[in-house]
Formats: C-alpha cells, structure tokens, sequence
C-alpha cells in the first residue's frame, strides 16, 4: 500500500517535472529568461526527490514502463531546451562580436570632427 502511495508520488513529481520543462520551453520562446532560471532552480529540489524514492521503492514491471516512459519524455523536452539556450547563446556571440567590431571601428576612427589625419572636410 505505501509503495503505491510512493509510486503514485513519484509519477506526480515526473508529471510536474514535465509540466515545468514545458513551461521553460515556453519562457524559452518569448525570451523570459529570468523566469525560466527561477522555474529551473526551483525544480532541482524535486528532481533530487524523484531520485530519493526511485532509490528506495521497488517498483513493479507495469510501473518501470510508466515512468521510464515519462522520464524520457522529460528528458526530450530538456534537450531540446537546452539547444534552444545554445542556440540562443550563439546569437547572442554573433551580436555582441558585430558590436565589437563597429565598437573599434568607432573608437578608431572617431565620432567627432576629426581624427588624427582624418578631417571632417563638411566643417571647413
């Protein structure tokens, strides 16, 4: 009886295990990533109790499927997060090297009216 009680826990926990990864995904998309950090940090704490319980409770054949079944749905969803984050991360590399650029370019040769051997011949 109590391990069904478990068993019927730990499903829950891997339920909202994937519920969350959804919403994240979502975050994701719409580029809320403060939310999707808070979501993340808050789930470690449930991942380490699904860990717990799957360590200790003997779980039937019918059951294993089950969850397996779930885990590694969770587990898809969390890869694809996770290339969307790199993804994400690339871009943002390419960005910042492109302002960069332009950024040395505009401390080289300056915003103002003349540079070195540069002049801003409009001004005479």
């Amino acid at each position: 009886m109590q391990d069904e009680q478990q068993y019927q826990q730990l499903l829950m926990q891997y339920k909202q295990l994937k519920n969350g990864a959804e919403d994240i995904a979502v975050m994701i998309d719409k580029e809320d990533y403060d939310s999707a950090i808070v979501m993340i940090k808050h789930r470690e704490q449930i991942f380490i109790n699904c860990k717990c319980i799957r360590k200790y409770l003997e779980l039937t054949p019918e059951q294993q499927t089950e969850i397996d079944k779930i885990v590694e749905e969770l587990k898809t969803i969390e890869m694809s997060n996770i290339k969307k984050l790199e993804e994400g991360m690339e871009q943002v590399q390419i960005e910042l090297n492109r302002v960069q650029k332009s950024q040395k370019i505009q401390n080289a040769y300056g915003g103002g009216y003349s540079s070195g051997n540069v002049v801003n011949i409009r001004d005479y």
